[in-house]
């Protein structure tokens, strides 16, 4: 097998909150595998680690939540992305609202939306989640500074990527 790391070390991509509810669990996560796959008809695909929990309840959730977050927004990047959803419940205490079918909105966040899952794709340790964007928000009005991978580097998983 090809390590891919001599080309995916060069990479610095937006990393994303997404969340999920089904059944009256709640859940997210921070993800940095996403990317808009589709122009017409619009398209996003999030791709969530088996071992998460918000995998867990993304598999039986209509809708996921996606979330941008800006470079100065540590907390919760540390939160989505450093504690698990299996011994921290990360809404509590956290200004959020209710989307489109029920979505989890998080207010901090500077742009959102929330996207219908369409199918999900067995991609080995993660699955592909396609999503029908069905709402956007940009509360920035512009460009901001975004989160990216690198800025995400010190931030020790909740769960071990493989």
């Amino acid at each position: 097998m090809t390590d891919l790391d001599p080309f995916t070390d060069l990479l610095d991509y937006p990393m994303y909150v997404v969340t999920a509810e089904a059944d009256g669990e709640r859940a997210g996560c921070l993800v940095g595998f996403a990317s808009q796959c589709s122009i017409r008809p619009s398209r996003f695909m999030v791709w969530l680690s088996r071992a998460n929990r918000t995998y867990r309840v993304a598999e039986r959730a209509d809708r996921l939540a996606v979330h941008l977050l800006r470079r100065d927004q540590d907390r919760l990047a540390r939160l989505f992305g450093g504690e698990t959803g299996d011994r921290t419940d990360k809404f509590t205490g956290m200004p959020w609202h209710r989307g489109p079918g029920g979505s989890l909105i998080l207010d901090e966040a500077p742009a959102w939306f929330v996207g219908r899952v369409e199918n999900r794709v067995d991609g080995g340790d993660h699955v592909g989640f396609l999503l029908a964007p069905e709402a956007a928000e940009n509360l920035t009005g512009n460009h901001t500074a975004l989160l990216t991978l690198n800025d995400a580097h010190g931030i020790a998983p909740g769960h071990p990527a493989d």
